[in-house]
């Protein structure tokens, strides 16, 4: 297994979307700030205010779609490439194959996940001032739940990233899904009382509660802490046994 995590961690590094991923969220991060207030303003916001306002408004769909891209290319590709026949073929057991790549690929989706709230929270210090900074309790929360389903995210798409065989397909079918998995989620769970609270306690509804971080009950933290880990294992084992299954051409 330290031999299959090994060589999937030198795939990641020099991946080169996921180079390129992390060049553009890293600039983005360090630029928006800088361009979004020139300094004519009249007033510039505290680091809290705009960490709320602005960095952890778009958390979801960093989570959800940026990773999307990297699936296609990062795992899917290998397919397309033949390269996952060698793999496969190498005398490992699949399964071990299957999680090496789950959680390297989980690695880079909580990379990109959490490029934002560091380093923009950092630029902005620097352009705002670090007077008012978000409390360091809230910060912390805020930035381990966002790799945690940031995680819990990775093990689904590689679900699909599994299944498909072409990179353009995975990353169309991905970011379609996470786009417009909400609406039928919420009908299902209004049309379906059955459902409703599978729908309710999944990482597509609590990943929203983040911000909320703060007002969070004991209860309500396990649960926020619970959902996305159990959602990486169950889906890398629904995913390692599609894998195992599958034939690799």
């Amino acid at each position: 297994m330290g031999n299959l995590l090994k060589s999937e961690w030198f795939k990641l590094k020099n991946d080169q979307s996921f180079r390129v991923l992390t060049i553009l969220l890293t600039t983005v991060a360090i630029l928006f700030p800088l361009l979004e207030f020139d300094g004519n303003q009249p007033s510039l916001p505290t680091i809290k205010d705009y960490y709320l306002t602005t960095i952890l408004s778009v958390h979801t769909d960093i989570i959800k779609l940026i990773p999307s891209i990297l699936a296609g290319f990062f795992i899917t590709s290998e397919y397309s490439l033949g390269t996952m026949k060698s793999i496969a073929s190498s005398g490992n057991s699949r399964i071990r194959i299957y999680f090496a790549k789950l959680i390297m690929f989980s690695v880079g989706a909580v990379t990109l996940s959490l490029i934002l709230p560091l380093i923009m929270t950092g630029a902005s210090a620097i352009y705002f001032g670090f007077h008012e900074m978000p409390p360091w309790t809230f910060y912390l929360q805020t930035v381990g739940l966002i790799a945690l389903y940031g995680a819990g995210f990775a093990s689904i798409m590689v679900i699909f990233a599994t299944i498909f065989t072409d990179s353009g397909k995975t990353i169309g079918f991905l970011l379609l899904l996470f786009l417009m998995v909400d609406w039928p989620l919420q009908v299902l769970a209004a049309k379906v009382p059955f459902f409703e609270p599978a729908v309710h306690y999944s990482v597509f509804r609590l990943v929203y509660d983040i911000t909320n971080a703060s007002q969070l009950n004991s209860n309500e933290w396990i649960t926020m802490i619970a959902v996305p880990v159990l959602t990486f294992l169950g889906a890398g084992l629904i995913g390692s046994i599609i894998f195992y299954k599958k034939e690799v051409k």
